[in-house]
Formats: C-alpha cells, sequence, structure tokens
C-alpha cells in the first residue's frame, strides 16, 4: 500500500474558516424554484407553498448563503415583475434558458424562504440590460427602511422591515458573449464601478462583488480581471471566479485532479488583484467570491437540442452524480478551504434539480444526491482556522493538469473546543493510500471522535428516485490514533473527513 503524510501545525493558520464558503445558488432556470423550492400544490408544502422537505434538506446541507436570482437568468430580469399581488404579475420569456417566467416568485416570497431556511441571502443586479438606476431602484425597495416610494411599497407588499441584504453582485458573466447584455471588460468596468459608487451613496457598507472571468479558459481570462479591476478597484471589495468540471472522454484521472485547475484559477486572480492594487498605490485587498463552482456535464447540455416552445420549468441541466462526482465535489471544497485567506464566499451552483445537490419529483420526493454528502459534512465539521497542509504524497500523470498528487487534504483546527478535522480524497483509481497525519504539535490527549468515507465499489453509482440513500456517508473503517499519530486508509477514488478531539 503505497503512503502519504504531513505535518500539523495548530500555529500555521491560512485563514478563519469562512462560513460563506458554504454557499448555494439558486437561480430562475429550469427546476430550481419551480416545483423545486416552490410547490404550493405538493404535499409537504408550507402556507407560503415552499416544500418543507426542500427546506429540511436545505439545512441539512449546511448552506449559509444564497445567490440569487441568476446567474444568466439575471441579465434580462425585471425585478418589479416580481413583486405585488401575483395575478398582477406579467408573464416574461427568459432569452437566456429559453423558458416563460411566470414571476410567481419574487424577492418577497424569496426572502421569507431565505428565513426559513436560516440562509443570507447575495443579491445579483441586472447590469446586463439595465443599469445604475435600476439597481438602485431594486436596493431602495429591499434595503431603505420608509418613507420612500419603494420602501412604502415594500411595506405595501406585507414587509414592514427592511430586508438588510448587505452583499450584492454587480451582474452576471458579462465577459461571455452569451449573455444578455454581454460587454467589453472597458464596459462593464465603467458600469461596474459607477453602480458601486450609487449603491455605496444609497448604504455605505454594503459588500460589492464586481463578475471576474465566466471560466479560465475564456479567452480574456485575466485581462478582463485587470481592466475591470483598474476601474473598480476602489469601490468594490469582491471579484468572482465561475467554474464547472466534468469528466470528458473518459479522463477520469484528469477530473479526479480538477481541484488542481482551482487552485491555479484562484492563485491567477489573487494575483491579478493585487499587481492591479499595487500600480493603484491601494493598501486594499480584493478578496474572491466563487460564486459559482460545481460539477457540470456541460457538453451534454450543450449537445441537446434546443426547445421550439418556451416552456415553464422546464427539465433541464438535471444532472445525475455518481461517486466520482462526488469525492471531485469534496476534493473542491478543499481548495475553496485551502485558499480562506482569499476566497471569504462562494457558492455551488445550484441547490435543487439543476446540477444540484437535492432533487425532487413535482408531486413527490425529494432526496440527496452522491455531491450532498461531502458538502454537508464539511458544513458540519470545519470550524475554527484553516491550517497549512503540505503533503508528502505519491503522484501520477494526467493528461490535463501534468503530474499531480494522488492525495490531496486540508485541516482546521478549532481551538476552543479543541477539534482537529482532516479532509482527504484519494484519486488512485485502483488502490487505497495510507495517509498518516503528525499531530506531536497539538498538546493533550488526542481521541478519535469521527470518521466517515464516500466511496463504493461502483463509482459510477448514483441516488435516485427509486434508490435515494444508495450512496451515502459510512463510518470510515481502518483510522487509528496512535500516540501522535492519526492514521487513516483512503479508499480508491474516495473523500474521508475524520474529526479529533484534543483535549488539554
Amino acid at each position: 500500500m503505497r503512503a502519504a503524510s504531513c505535518v500539523l501545525d495548530p500555529a500555521a493558520v491560512v485563514a478563519p474558516v469562512r462560513r460563506r464558503t458554504f454557499g448555494s445558488f439558486v437561480e430562475h432556470l429550469g427546476r430550481c424554484v419551480y416545483t423545486g423550492l416552490y410547490e404550493p400544490g405538493h404535499p409537504l408544502a408550507d402556507e407560503d407553498g415552499f416544500r418543507t422537505d426542500v427546506l429540511a434538506l436545505t439545512r441539512e446541507l449546511g448552506v449559509t448563503l444564497v445567490r440569487y436570482p441568476g446567474g444568466n437568468f439575471v441579465s434580462g430580469y425585471r425585478w418589479e415583475d416580481g413583486v405585488g399581488p401575483r395575478e398582477r404579475r406579467p408573464r416574461r420569456r427568459d432569452l437566456a434558458w429559453h423558458s416563460i417566467e411566470t414571476n410567481e416568485v419574487g424577492i418577497d416570497e424569496f426572502v421569507r424562504w431565505a428565513g426559513k431556511a436560516e440562509v443570507e441571502i447575495m443579491y445579483a443586479v441586472n447590469l446586463g440590460t439595465r443599469g445604475v438606476q435600476e439597481a438602485l431602484d431594486v436596493h431602495e425597495y429591499v434595503n431603505h427602511p420608509e418613507g420612500t416610494a419603494l420602501s412604502e411599497l415594500r411595506r405595501a407588499n406585507g414587509a414592514a422591515k427592511p430586508y438588510g441584504i448587505t452583499m450584492w453582485c454587480l451582474g452576471n458573466e458579462l465577459d461571455g458573449p452569451w449573455q444578455t447584455g454581454h460587454k467589453t471588460a472597458h464596459e462593464y468596468g465603467l458600469l461596474a464601478a459607477a453602480t458601486a459608487r450609487a449603491l455605496r451613496s444609497a448604504e455605505p457598507g454594503l459588500e460589492l462583488v464586481a463578475c471576474g472571468s465566466s471560466s479560465s479558459s475564456m479567452p480574456t481570462f485575466g485581462s478582463w480581471e485587470t481592466t475591470v479591476l483598474e476601474h473598480a478597484y476602489d469601490v468594490v471589495d469582491y471579484v468572482s471566479c465561475h467554474a464547472y468540471y466534468e469528466e470528458v472522454d473518459g479522463d477520469l484521472g484528469s477530473f479526479l485532479a480538477s481541484a488542481v485547475d482551482m487552485d491555479h484559477f484562484v492563485d491567477s486572480i489573487v494575483a491579478t488583484a493585487d499587481s492591479v492594487g499595487a500600480r493603484l498605490r491601494s493598501k486594499k485587498k480584493i478578496n474572491i467570491s466563487f460564486d459559482e463552482w460545481n460539477v457540470w456535464y456541460l457538453s451534454r447540455f450543450q449537445g441537446q437540442e434546443g426547445d421550439d416552445g418556451w416552456p415553464v420549468a422546464p427539465r433541464i441541466i438535471e444532472d445525475e452524480y455518481n461517486v466520482a462526482d462526488a469525492v471531485v465535489v469534496g476534493n473542491l471544497l478543499i481548495s475553496l478551504l485551502r485558499h480562506s485567506d482569499r476566497v471569504t464566499a462562494a457558492c455551488q451552483a445550484q441547490l435543487v434539480n439543476v446540477i444540484a445537490p437535492i432533487r425532487t419529483e413535482p408531486g413527490g420526493p425529494a432526496w440527496r444526491q452522491t455531491i450532498f454528502h461531502p458538502f454537508a459534512k464539511t458544513a458540519a465539521l470545519a470550524r475554527g482556522s484553516v491550517l497549512h497542509t503540505r503533503l508528502d504524497a505519491p503522484t501520477y500523470a494526467t493528461a490535463k493538469h501534468g503530474e499531480v498528487s494522488l492525495v490531496d487534504a486540508v485541516a482546521t483546527y478549532d481551538a476552543e473546543s479543541g477539534d482537529v478535522v482532516v479532509f482527504a480524497v484519494n484519486r488512485d483509481q485502483s488502490d487505497p493510500v495510507e495517509l498518516t497525519v503528525d499531530l506531536h504539535l497539538f498538546d493533550g490527549e488526542r481521541r478519535l471522535a469521527e470518521a466517515w468515507t464516500l466511496a463504493d465499489d461502483d463509482i459510477r453509482a448514483t441516488n435516485t428516485v427509486d434508490e435515494p440513500d444508495r450512496v451515502t456517508l459510512r463510518a470510515a473503517e481502518a483510522v487509528s490514533v496512535d500516540g501522535a499519530a492519526l492514521r487513516v486508509v483512503l479508499p480508491p477514488v474516495s473523500w474521508s473527513a475524520v474529526r479529533l478531539e484534543v483535549s488539554r
């Protein structure tokens, strides 16, 4: 059996664990909202039409933040269509996903859902077909206390108190030619800066996110961020990153190492942002909002024939995830934690049905996809601080990423509780790897508290409506604590989480 090792030091802190790392994304796309979050006729619907089974799974998933209402959808969205009496709300074409938006759910309803789900909202404004005035209008509606036309409209619609949304996205993926209202970096940078200044005039303490590249494969990657930040550096707090990964042409080895690309993406954007800051002689640091990430079989979606009609809540992008996908998702979370010094918010896309950890059937059950489990367990266990985790591990060759480590891992330490948690993946497709973690720098008795593994003899196994728990976490085997050493055998193609209690 091959071996990997690392030494953990409680003083070697990267950054605090950011609770916003465990964000999600709700877009008016496919069945994410309608028959996902919201289905008034469902047996488990509450008084507002929200599915209580989905609410329960959202809380179990550990979601802290939800980006809303898009996504590509937001670049053609008129927020005012979704307020007031439902019977008066207009039906609109959504050009992004070629469907009809009924506007049954708008900002007021979503705020009510978010309160029930116990999540913070990251709100995205339309800078595709709209601009500064519309951003100010929606801000006035949701955040101004009272006494103005739009704050009084909100109050008339049943919300006496402002919603207090503090995190705002300045548009979505406007570097992409597919985006309604696509712009050059110069055009977008000017608009983002103007919108940011206006919003700060209305409420100085807002946290504002400028659009970064839609992916690291975009031809304008790097230069887009440079130009946008040259315009907006002093008035925004974040630049966004978006990345999706899939297994292509049976290249499982490269797919399992997708986190290598995420690491490079983050490091590149940090370097770019810091370079702009240095040229501007600014002491401010721009952080990263990695507000779209997941496994998405995008090539399959792009290969589908389009619908000739304009359906309502069509079944699109409902990827069914297997064990390998879940291992990659767990590894992407390791990458996000590893970069907690600069990635201070992140949103897995999306929450329900559309490339999602939660699936539903209209009038039927809701269930957990395989990718649900590493997310939920990481959100539950990661507390305190992220530690520098330097691995000594064997490597293997990949077509996309070159030579990469067979094992990837990150650790967190909560000094208050004494919990040390190690999250690890084994990318080896055939053999287990023994990981030894040296804990001699932690004072006190070390006791194994819990250990979990997601693995299966069939790495293509999935969870379905008929077998909703075919793939789930199981208690890890071959885990031991011997003095100052934690030893865990990582099965092939697996994700694991081990929590130790260190008592003083």
